[in-house]
């Protein structure tokens, strides 16, 4: 038995090479049916044991290899990857059976080893993942409250064409010196809308930033549309309260070019602002308007409204004597 321990312990320290020829004497002794000195057998068994500590494949109860170890070439070093050193999700067992052991027919079935199944850890190396950014949908802005927007663009052909009811060859100014405008502004109904406008060149950015002053304040427009949605008429534009600019016309009650002409006059909600003169009401529906009691869309004596375009130097027509017209404003004064 002291003996037995000792066979094992030397066989624990026995070099790759040494525990391939114990295998080897092991196999050979078994294939010529010759029978091994118990101090041979120990030095197979070590040898089968420490090939399974390596990982080698299976090792029968006799010391038998079914398949004969790899030698590891001499002068290198055995890479040892160690399971706990990647991450768990890369890790994962699985089992593989070990074939019979090629040995020749006329073995004795009681020296063939029966397959065996054993753990094997497979370990596959982290993959870098490509992160993905899903675009982000810009926020909603709420009903009423989108901003404000404008735009400033010269008179093209397009708009040539529909202008062509409020301007026309012999007009005091030409398309080229004036700008058609878009901007936002609140609406009767508490929501922002986009209008449009002509005015003259000169005074465009004045303009756009006059909206803009109304639109934080929260002043209300009832419509912003050219005139000529309205056929050029500024009747019919009054009538249906819309706020306007440019339009080549007389002026109201005379025979002269109209401040309007000229793309240097709005005209704000002329309903809840009308022109009076006299018993003269326009438009008509706005004789309801008279007391100049604030309210929605009605501009009244130092309010904002005044105060907005009177920064950039405009006049409000509703200062005059008479006529009193105080949906009018004004660059000249007139």
């Amino acid at each position: 038995m002291a003996a037995s321990r000792r066979s094992k312990e030397r066989a624990a320290r026995t070099p790759i090479g040494a525990v391939t020829v114990a295998v080897a004497a092991a196999v050979l002794l078994a294939l010529s049916g010759c029978s091994r000195s118990p101090a041979l057998a120990d030095a197979g068994s070590a040898a089968g044991d420490s090939a399974g500590t390596a990982g080698v494949s299976g090792v029968t109860g006799t010391g038998r290899y079914s398949a004969a170890p790899t030698a590891t070439p001499a002068g290198t070093t055995p890479l040892t990857v160690s399971a706990e050193s990647l991450p768990v999700s890369r890790v994962a067992t699985t089992h593989r059976t070990v074939p019979s052991d090629p040995l020749p027919a006329s073995t004795p079935s009681a020296l063939r080893p029966a397959a065996t199944a054993r753990p094997s850890t497979v370990i596959s190396l982290p993959v870098p993942e490509t992160a993905t950014t899903t675009p982000r949908a810009p926020a909603a802005e709420a009903p009423g409250a989108q901003g404000f927007h404008s735009s400033v663009s010269e008179i093209d052909s397009a708009m040539a064409a529909r202008m062509r009811t409020s301007w026309h060859p012999g007009c005091p100014v030409a398309l080229a010196d004036l700008r058609y405008l878009t901007v936002t502004y609140r609406g009767f109904d508490n929501a922002d809308h986009t209008g449009e406008l002509v005015v003259a060149a000169s005074v465009a950015d004045d303009v756009v930033t006059i909206f803009h002053s109304l639109y934080d304040s929260g002043f209300a427009l009832a419509s912003l549309r050219l005139v000529d949605d309205f056929g050029g008429d500024d009747d019919a534009s009054m009538a249906a309260d819309n706020s306007s600019a440019f339009n080549c016309r007389q002026v109201t009650g005379g025979t002269g070019f109209s401040e309007h002409s000229y793309g240097t006059a709005i005209d704000l909600n002329p309903v809840q602002n009308p022109y009076v003169s006299g018993s003269v009401v326009l438009p008509p529906t706005g004789a309801g308007h008279l007391s100049r009691s604030p309210g929605r869309g009605v501009i009244v004596a130092g309010d904002a409204t005044v105060h907005a375009f009177a920064r950039h130097g405009w006049s409000w027509g509703g200062a005059w004597s008479n006529p009193i017209d105080d949906q009018h404003f004004s660059v000249s004064g007139r």
